[in-house]
């Protein structure tokens, strides 16, 4: 007999893992604190990897329909200095093409959730319920005012302030250090031309004075930018201008990056609409908890990091794999097992292959954003931590020489 298993959040982790046990017949509720489904922009685009988000994708028997949102010219990217001088370079790929070293298709945020959420059988999710605690009885209880029982498994995938993670640990997120802007020019290709070209449908990401500046291209055709430096946890507050309003925000950028190249400094001086201002918070490298029967994580209420690993999606894809794999043996094994024995194997694979990311995730922000002559003084051991997941161990010590070789080179030039 299936379990009776309750998920909450409905972001990208929460529905993939719903997908996946849907394809194999386990029914599932998903509570999600939004009153209705809303397809607005997600945070801009990300792109899913080979093993961890394409594959969870197929898995769901959803490889179709990404295939019509995809942008395998999104892959295109640029690192660059404040100067607008190429640290990296990556070009894009053809739809399909197969790329051994790294395939990562772009998708919009918000076309990824609209895709998840239409695959999922209506009614699954329960809107306006936003999780306010899970008692030491599984009771969840919601501030609605409801209180629901009698689930055999409740996944946390409720985000970065997760309810659910608050009855397995006193640990809390704590903030990066790091804040900042989020804008956008819409249409880009007609209203901002010089920055469309610069972008190439793909990435720029500048980094200078331990300050990053970047622009992304989405499927909608705008062009989303995003600042982040160093500021005080309460600057939003205490700056003394509305880090909303367009044109303060514009007229601070303009101070911030006073000496950086008028290409970059472009891309915010398009920005048209609203702004968002955002601290960027994370939980401890290595992250664990006490397994308590019947409750589990996964996603940032697992795992939560900063964005510049680029994995964030990816990893809790990753999770929602392994889980739905545990729960799907499982049901197969007609009670060889208890439910409990398969998430306890779960916790421990995923929260391994989490360790890994975030200490990707940790080392690429202090490569570029906490040493100073970033990227000049720091990378190479920035293109490492990206290049070793994709090669076997033995190949780094011949990874390192040549990386180290190329750019010992490529300095004297430049």
């Amino acid at each position: 007999m299936a379990p009776k298993i309750a998920i909450i959040g409905a972001g990208p982790g929460g529905c993939i893992l719903a997908r996946l046990l849907h394809q194999h017949n386990i029914p599932c509720t998903i509570f999600e604190g939004e009153k209705s489904v809303n397809y607005r922009s997600q945070g801009g685009t990300l792109d899913l990897r080979a093993r961890t988000g394409l594959q969870a994708v197929k898995d769901a028997g959803l490889w179709p329909e990404f295939l019509k949102h995809a942008r395998y010219d999104g892959e295109s990217m640029l690192i660059c200095d404040k100067s607008r001088r190429a640290w990296m370079k990556r070009p894009p790929s053809k739809q399909g093409e197969k790329n051994a070293l790294h395939q990562a298709p772009e998708i919009d945020r918000s076309a990824l959730r609209q895709m998840l959420m239409e695959s999922l059988p209506e009614g699954i999710v329960r809107w306006n319920y936003r999780l306010k605690s899970v008692e030491p009885d599984m009771a969840m209880v919601f501030e609605n005012g409801e209180v629901q029982r009698g689930y055999d498994l409740i996944v946390g995938a409720d985000g970065a302030f997760s309810k659910a993670r608050n009855l397995l640990s006193s640990e809390k997120p704590f903030y990066s250090g790091l804040g900042g802007y989020s804008l956008s020019i819409p249409d880009a290709e007609n209203t901002a031309p010089e920055v469309y070209k610069l972008v190439n449908r793909g990435s720029v990401f500048s980094f200078g004075d331990l300050k990053t500046l970047n622009a992304q291209q989405l499927g909608d055709g705008s062009i989303n930018i995003s600042y982040y430096a160093h500021f005080p946890e309460d600057y939003a507050s205490t700056c003394g201008y509305d880090v909303t309003d367009l044109e303060s925000v514009k007229k601070e950028l303009r101070r911030e990056l006073h000496d950086w190249s008028p290409e970059l400094k472009n891309t915010f001086e398009k920005a048209q609409g609203t702004v968002q201002w955002r601290n960027l918070y994370m939980l401890p490298v290595g992250f664990q908890w006490e397994h308590r029967k019947g409750l589990t994580l996964l996603g940032d209420a697992a795992h939560l990091m900063t964005p510049f690993g680029g994995i964030g999606v990816n990893t809790a894809f990753y999770d929602a794999m392994l889980l739905s794999r545990a729960i799907i043996d499982y049901t197969n094994s007609a009670g060889a097992n208890d439910l409990d024995t398969h998430v306890i194997k779960y916790e421990n694979e995923m929260l391994a292959f989490a360790k890994e990311g975030q200490i990707l995730t940790e080392g690429s922000m202090k490569d570029m954003l906490f040493t100073p002559g970033a990227p000049r003084t720091s990378i190479e051991s920035y293109i490492l931590r990206h290049m070793r997941p994709e090669f076997p161990a033995w190949s780094h010590p011949f990874l390192s020489v040549l990386v180290h070789t190329v750019y010992f080179f490529y300095k004297l030039f430049v």
